[in-house]
């Protein structure tokens, strides 16, 4: 069975608003396509044993990432260590510069009580964890909305140049009329498969 894993935000978590709706969606339209979540941590060495040990559990298993905003980094880690494709939505590009921003300031999950704090640790394991170079730009999707207010959305048109892009005049960082695209984010992931219901 294909699975569909969604890699959620900064501060955010399983229960985000687009983890949920791919969920249902894919419950509702494509129930042969197993769903997953993790709930990561904010930290990037534990983000990255999380990941690597979830894989190591998959196996073989045909897989395909849907990242959001930090989620979109970590597809893209996930990608280029993999192998697989992602579509990313509203993608961080350099999160290392997300921490100059919040270094040092406590930060509260949106959805737990839980609280972190950035240092300059993270943000050097941020920058080592950065792939430089995209291998197969096929296997990338980037959807991106100019009216993001978190992020810059030149960024990331500009990191996956020559990827399958879909730009959207307005929209805000959580993706507007996210669920429309849900048909082709599962065919871009699983091109292969016949996943009609």
């Amino acid at each position: 069975m294909a699975t569909l894993i969604y890699i959620h935000g900064f501060l955010s978590s399983p229960l985000s608003d687009k983890a949920q709706r791919t969920q249902r969606w894919l419950q509702q339209h494509c129930p042969q396509v197993h769903y997953d979540c993790p709930f990561l941590s904010p930290y990037p060495e534990e983000t990255q044993r999380q990941l690597s040990a979830m894989m190591a559990r998959l196996g073989d298993e045909p897989v395909g990432f849907v990242g959001s905003s930090l989620g979109g980094f970590w597809s893209t880690w996930l990608v280029e260590h993999y192998g697989a494709r992602t579509v990313l939505i509203n993608p961080s590009v350099r999160p290392f510069e997300l921490v100059d921003r919040v270094e040092g300031i406590p930060q509260h999950n949106f959805h737990t009580n839980d609280s972190y704090v950035m240092t300059d640790q993270h943000r050097q394991q941020f920058r080592q964890a950065y792939c430089e170079t995209l291998t197969d730009c096929r296997r990338y999707y980037l959807l991106a909305q100019t009216g993001d207010e978190t992020l810059d959305y030149r960024q990331a048109v500009e990191r996956y140049q020559g990827c399958r892009q879909l730009i959207e005049e307005g929209g805000d960082h959580g993706f507007q009329g996210y669920e429309n695209h849900l048909p082709e984010i599962v065919s871009h992931l699983f091109p292969d498969a016949s996943l009609s219901a």
